[in-house]
């Protein structure tokens, strides 16, 4: 069990400094979604299903949807 939390909090790491270190928005809500599933993973780890559902649902669903559609209306304003 030891081995499978190193990896997932690895894995997690690595994850949210892909996030911080991608330059374009669309590009950084993509991974910021891979980013919350991975934290979902983390939880599902722990023993948190519940935590782990909210999480996937906001996390990799929700909050980057809503991005992709801020920047597809302030990218449609330019025209």
């Amino acid at each position: 069990m030891n081995l499978i939390l190193v990896v997932v909090l690895l894995l997690t790491a690595a994850t949210g400094t892909a996030v911080v270190r991608t330059r374009d928005p669309l590009d950084q809500a993509i991974v910021a979604s891979f980013h919350g599933l991975v934290l979902g993973i983390v939880f599902t780890v722990y023993q948190a299903p519940d935590v782990a559902l909210s999480q996937i649902a906001v996390g990799a669903v929700a909050l980057p949807l809503m991005i992709v559609l801020a920047l597809t209306k302030i990218r449609g304003q330019g025209r």
